[in-house]
């Protein structure tokens, strides 16, 4: 079945995508919630209109991304955190901490862009966090745990 999503969602695809998915995906998932509408005919008409429409905003955006992502490449980042005497962290660092530590450098962005490419960081160390900007903007920073 063909949709159009309505938002992002992780795996499958970014706002205004038509792609195909399993019927039960899409009729018990992500049509009730809201998450994308049937890919009819006029539909699809109306979305390409809205594209169309909504080009130069998509490239302010882009471009927005892009300056962004050369202030990230241009930064070090260090995290403080409390450690055991074998260099194990009480609790672990997440998004969170990388968005707070991001703000306090002047750049604002939101948890939900940044992933950790290791599964968890629960040790003293360097690690590399992922930032997904825009559709086609991606950065890799790595980032320091140091001891507090």
């Amino acid at each position: 079945m063909e949709i159009i999503l309505i938002q992002d969602i992780d795996k499958l695809g970014y706002k205004d995508d038509v792609v195909k998915v399993k019927n039960g995906y899409a009729t018990n998932f992500l049509i009730p919630n809201g998450f994308a509408v049937h890919a009819t005919d006029s539909a699809k008409k109306v979305h390409a209109e809205n594209m169309k429409q909504r080009a130069h905003k998509e490239d302010k955006i882009k471009q927005s991304a892009m300056d962004i992502a050369t202030k990230l490449e241009s930064m070090k980042l260090v995290l403080g955190a409390k450690t055991s005497s074998t260099g194990k962290i009480f609790g672990s660092v997440n998004t969170i901490q990388l968005a707070e530590a991001l703000s306090k450098q002047g750049l604002e962005i939101d948890r939900k862009k940044i992933s950790i490419k290791e599964d968890s960081v629960k040790e003293i160390g360097s690690y590399t966090a992922i930032f997904k900007l825009h559709r086609e903007v991606r950065v890799e920073l790595p980032f320091e745990v140091v001891s507090e």
